[in-house]
């Protein structure tokens, strides 16, 4: 910790160094890169090199005199341990999506002094918020400036892993026929061209995959649409001369990754571009001509990759049966082990589980790292194990953990809490308060177009009657072989749009979860589809379809918290899990999967 925290120390003397000599007083260091991604490749992990903190999401503000990170609830306890002794202050902030950041910095820089951020990571909406609050402030916001450039001497090179093409039947829809739908969009719109950055988007329009992000599917690039062509502005060797000319026949022709910014400042005074302002760089923003008339909206890629269809929703079903059979494999073998009395640890639970997964067929990868926590290790919700730092699971107590694959035919991502040794009353009371939170919104049906955050107290309910609470939110999207989290539905507390209407076809995690600080923690989730319900006369209404294929595991439930009806649904689970996985394994995962799926 002592040598972490003076390198730390280090770096923040180094980017000082670099303020001073731009006379800047605050440089604002997001969690972000050029197209705005959650998982980052390496050259723009800036956030976590400077401050040494590995959480996926945060915010770092750094003045001459102070630093503070911006995290929420999922990252306090991470976030005290790695941020001791550097310098740097924790700011505890109510959801990922705050902004009390802009606020800290409108009252902490003096009227007058300036306020640096990379426009080239940030994004324009963000830009606009933050501009807006240090204008009022008198405070100077400059965006032409990446310190990192000086600061970060070892800084890594861009990645260059080559990119494939995602083939029927695993994708259903050709990439002429998305183009086709992104088009009728655009010209809804009034727009003649439209320019993307997003990677999942561009990876879902194109029908194409690479390895550039951890855990994600996806590739660097931009691409910029308009009523003939489409240009993807990608590394050069990226893409071989097969692909290049299935491209070409698409009408999709590449230019160089470097030349996005060229290509938007080239565009016509009769040009109309459309472009999402959540989902592009202010960087870019500012490279259009201002006489380039610019409409903003939602990207219509990110509307319709949110929307399954039949075929693609057929894929994930048999997708989730891989997964599921790959949990039975694991799940059998570890509680052997642990029942031999072997020495295991939250380390053998990623090993043993990731190699499961690895068998089979239609695997490429994990879709996020996977958590184990035992006990007090559980009660980080965004927990990761290391060499340096993890957990025996022995005794007695709860084992959380949370994983996902990324198969051709989808994304998987499901989270249990299993038994081990003897578990506590207490424990048994909170795995019940949320496993209830869990059924009362996997059975909840609602008016077709609800928007996504309204269903959020419907998980929450069993838990706050019992004043109990978790930070987090209860459901993200999922894409289809692509990022396990996306948009633009979400169930949680933050501010709603029109854009998160629920529509059928969406995937989303149901995932209520309770957290004891140094002691334990639960969460259950499981990912639905928004499938059709019933249709009167106040209008159609959607249900959801449980996906997720694995035993939710009975000996931690407080039986008398149950109603009957849940219990009937609970069993019910159970029968399709055991239908289902039964004939996909044998032996001891045959075994394990009968015994854990017994009626409640």
């Amino acid at each position: 910790m002592d040598t972490r925290a003076s390198s730390v120390r280090l770096r923040l003397e180094q980017v000082r160094d670099a303020m001073q000599r731009h006379g800047i007083e605050a440089v604002l260091v997001p969690s972000s890169d050029p197209h705005l991604s959650e998982y980052l490749p390496e050259r723009w992990q800036a956030r976590q090199w400077l401050s040494g903190f590995t959480g996926s999401m945060g915010t770092l503000v750094v003045t001459c005199t102070q630093a503070a990170l911006f995290a929420d609830s999922r990252y306090w306890t991470q976030a005290e341990a790695e941020l001791a002794g550097s310098g740097i202050a924790l700011e505890k902030i109510p959801t990922g999506a705050s902004t009390q950041h802009v606020a800290w910095l409108a009252h902490e820089v003096a009227r007058g002094l300036a306020v640096a951020v990379d426009g080239q990571v940030i994004g324009l909406a963000a830009a606009q918020a933050l501009r807006s609050a240090l204008d009022a402030a008198g405070v100077t916001l400059r965006t032409d400036l990446d310190l990192f450039a000086e600061a970060w001497p070892e800084r890594p090179a861009l990645p260059a892993a080559p990119v494939f093409e995602h083939l029927a039947p695993h994708a259903p829809l050709a990439r002429a026929a998305k183009l086709a739908q992104v088009r009728a969009s655009m010209a809804a719109h009034g727009a003649t061209h439209h320019f993307i950055s997003t990677l999942d988007d561009i990876a879902w329009l194109l029908n194409l995959r690479g390895a550039d992000v951890n855990y994600n599917p996806v590739f660097l690039a931009h691409a910029l649409v308009d009523a003939r062509q489409a240009t993807l502005f990608v590394a050069d060797g990226k893409i071989d001369a097969a692909l290049r000319e299935r491209l070409a026949a698409d009408g999709v022709q590449l230019a160089p990754y470097s030349q996005a910014a060229t290509a938007l400042a080239a565009l016509p005074a009769t040009a109309t571009l459309l472009v999402d302002p959540k989902r592009v760089t202010l960087g870019l923003r500012e490279q259009v001509p201002s006489g380039v008339r610019v409409v903003e909206a939602i990207n219509p890629s990110t509307l319709a990759k949110s929307r399954k269809s039949d075929a693609e929703a057929a894929q994930v079903r048999r997708a989730m049966e891989q997964d599921g059979a790959a949990m039975c494999e694991f799940y059998a073998a570890f509680e052997q082990a642990l029942a031999r009395g072997e020495h295991l640890s939250e380390l053998t639970v990623d090993e043993w589980l990731s190699a499961a997964r690895a068998r089979q067929p239609d695997l490429r990868g994990t879709s996020f790292g996977t958590i184990a926590g035992f006990n007090a290790n559980g009660a980080m919700p965004h927990y990761r194990a290391t060499p340096e730092s993890h957990a025996d699971i022995a005794g007695d107590g709860l084992l959380l953990i949370d994983s996902g694959g990324q198969y051709l035919g989808g994304t998987t991502d499901v989270t249990r809490v299993w038994a081990i040794g003897t578990v506590s009353a207490a424990m048994k009371r909170d795995y019940t308060l949320v496993l209830k939170g869990t059924l009362a919104l996997s059975r909840t049906r609602f008016p077709r177009g609800t928007l996504a955050p309204m269903l959020d107290a419907i998980a929450r309910a069993p838990l706050w009657a019992e004043s109990l609470d978790y930070g987090h939110g209860t459901g993200h999207g999922v894409g289809y072989f692509l990022n396990v989290h996306e948009g633009p539905q979400s169930i949680s507390k933050t501010v709603p749009d029109t854009n998160m209407a629920m529509e059928p076809g969406m995937i989303t995690s149901i995932e209520p979860g309770l957290y004891r600080v140094g002691q334990w923690g639960v969460r259950i989730e499981n990912l639905v589809l928004n499938v059709p319900a019933d249709s009167s006369e106040f209008g159609e209404f959607l249900a959801f379809e449980t996906l997720t294929l694995c035993p939710i595991d009975t000996r931690c439930i407080a039986r008398p918290l149950l109603r009957d009806d849940e219990v009937a649904w609970l069993d019910a689970y159970h029968a399709e899990v055991r239908r289902r996985l039964a004939p996909r394994v044998t032996g001891d995962a045959l075994a394990w999967l009968i015994a854990r799926t017994e009626p409640l």
